[in-house]
């Protein structure tokens, strides 16, 4: 049995993250629960259209929804974790808002 999915009110506050990875430039958003455990993920590229913007907004759909549905933020970050070899653009955002 899954997890009941936390809703969100349909306004919210949305902070913006500009950031690169791969030499990809991208722009992450988040937003938060009211007690301040972040709640969403957005990731949009320069390059609009593109492999990497859309597999950059898979991710953070993914990493929403398991969010919403109890998910810490931190065993997301853990689990994209790759010892040192590269990272994407969703762990790449995880970390700029962990700092």
């Amino acid at each position: 049995m899954s997890e009941a999915r936390y809703r969100l009110p349909a306004r919210r506050a949305h902070w913006l993250f500009r950031f690169e990875c791969d030499g990809q430039f991208y722009t992450g958003g988040i937003g938060r629960f009211e007690d301040g455990r972040i709640a969403e993920v957005f990731i949009n590229g320069t390059k609009v259209g593109t492999a990497a913007e859309t597999n950059a907004q898979d991710a953070a759909i993914v990493a929403s929804l398991a969010l919403q549905h109890g998910c810490p933020v931190e065993t997301i970050r853990h689990a994209l974790a790759r010892g040192g070899s590269s990272k994407g653009p969703l762990t790449t955002l995880l970390e700029e808002i962990a700092r």
